[in-house]
């Protein structure tokens, strides 16, 4: 089995104000992960600041950059994620391979890139961008979707492989998602995870969701199913990733609730 080829993290869980006491309090937690957008590099939370005096890295994870749209990435998003960065002293940071916005116009939402030949050469340009005004590496995530584009040109995984090809670009695979993609679009998670380049594996995210009508909705609001950590496995199975990260946005449950979840994820990463 092979070894991703991220900064050694760990098991870990997104950082939320809502759940800062829990987070520091929580036995096993290696790393964190803060929403960039929600940080003032020059005001970072106490809590933040208590959990890198004790060595535990912090990543940035952006959600609002729109590396996959046609329009260039705004230098004033990049320069705070490069803020963020060096406030956090992080590792690397992290985004979406995603469209957010064009024409002046936001989604709303993290809607999918078409994976055609034209969208490659557009977003391979928007990554070099990105890397050349950050001060670390940076990791792209896989996105869940419920529609698909309909002149895509290439699978997920392969679009995602070269642009690791081109640009030397990290990856932040998330299973959730992956499973996500499966229910909703038919795409196969175990031969994603064959076909991606995990070498250049940064971290895995881990989630919970809810299906309704036969749609599954990537929430990051309930416990993880055991689908989603049977695609942890089969990833561990391939690759020892550098980290894996819980992701839970609201509705939070208790500490024990979260210790628990941690645990079942630890548990997912070990050999069969």
């Amino acid at each position: 089995m092979e070894s991703g080829g991220g900064v050694e993290l760990g098991v870990g869980i997104g950082w939320r104000a809502e759940i800062d006491l829990t987070v520091e309090r929580l036995a096993g937690v290696e790393f964190v992960e803060v929403i960039a957008e929600g940080v003032r590099p020059g005001r970072v939370p106490e809590s933040l600041r208590v959990l890198r005096g004790r060595g535990v890295p912090v990543i940035p994870h952006g959600v609002a950059l729109g590396i996959g749209g046609a329009d260039r990435p705004e230098i004033s998003r990049l320069e705070h994620l490069a803020a963020c960065a060096e406030a956090l002293d992080a590792p690397l940071v992290s985004e979406h391979l995603a469209f957010v916005r064009g024409d002046g116009m936001e989604a709303g939402h993290l809607l999918p890139v078409p994976r055609t030949r034209d969208a490659l050469d557009v977003v391979v340009e928007n990554i070099r961008i990105a890397q050349d005004c950050l001060p670390v590496p940076l990791a792209l995530e896989n996105v869940a979707a419920l529609f698909g584009w309909p002149d895509d040109e290439l699978t997920e995984a392969d679009f995602l492989g070269e642009l690791v090809e081109r640009t030397g670009i990290k990856l932040l695979i998330d299973v959730a998602n992956l499973y996500t993609n499966e229910v909703n679009l038919g795409s196969d998670a175990r031969d994603a995870l064959d076909r991606l380049p995990l070498a250049e594996l940064a971290y895995v995210h881990v989630a919970g969701g809810h299906s309704h009508d036969g749609i599954w909705h990537d929430t990051h609001t309930a416990a993880v199913p055991d689908a989603i950590l049977d695609v942890l496995t089969e990833l561990c199975a391939r690759v020892r990733p550098p980290g894996v990260l819980l992701e839970w946005d609201d509705n939070y449950p208790s500490d024990a609730t979260l210790a628990a979840e941690l645990d079942k994820i630890r548990t997912a990463m070990k050999p069969r």
